[in-house]
């Protein structure tokens, strides 16, 4: 998503060639397929790629080889600040600028949030799934401005919690919530596989 609205801003401002050009002096690492999907589809060469499950581990490990000490590097942001990768990248001596294409925020209306909240406190729900580590951040947040956040880790903990791949299991578990099963690969079809299989049993 937010590679393609990169080149779709590019393209806006008939800067895409100049992108290109950039992009072809450049060292270009992907996390993920994804990203790489849409890199090729410009006919962008791809240098490094990361391995599954596509995490910021995994994108460092495809660097250590390389020094950044007075290089720039931009980073396109996935939805948020990537702090471990900013940190790291700056270790190795990297000037990094971070492209946020796009941002995860509430939606303007809440309320179905909110009547999650409710469920939870009620028991109610079986399984809750989380697709993006925003979603976990985004749903304590909300729960946090509506002085309700007490309960919720506990609350979803009595559910089964299932999650599409590591960096949203990480984003769970700082926010004090157990995780029952996390994609293999990190991708929505294995995620609904595994879920599936988890409530038939």
């Amino acid at each position: 998503m937010g590679t393609q609205a990169l080149f779709a801003a590019t393209d806006s401002l008939g800067l895409t060639p100049k992108l290109l050009g950039l992009l072809a002096s450049c060292v270009v690492v992907a996390r993920g397929p994804k990203p790489t999907g849409a890199l090729r589809s410009r006919e962008v060469r791809i240098d490094r790629s990361a391995k599954e499950p596509y995490t910021t581990v995994e994108v460092l490990q495809s660097l250590e080889d390389l020094s950044f000490r007075g290089e720039s590097v931009v980073v396109q942001r996935y939805g948020e600040s990537n702090v471990a990768l900013e940190k790291a990248l700056r270790a190795k001596g990297a000037e990094v600028v971070e492209i946020p294409t796009y941002r995860w925020a509430l939606p303007e209306d809440s309320g179905p949030l909110a009547g999650l909240i409710d469920a939870l406190d009620r028991a109610q729900v079986d399984a809750t799934v989380f697709t993006s580590a925003s979603q976990a951040h985004n749903l304590f947040a909300l729960a946090h401005n509506l002085g309700r956040d007490g309960p919720l880790a506990a609350n979803l903990s009595r559910t089964l919690v299932a999650s599409i791949g590591p960096v949203c299991s990480a984003a769970l578990r700082e926010h004090g919530v157990k995780i029952a099963l996390e994609a293999k690969p990190p991708k929505l079809g294995p995620l609904v596989a595994a879920l599936a299989r988890a409530l038939s049993e």
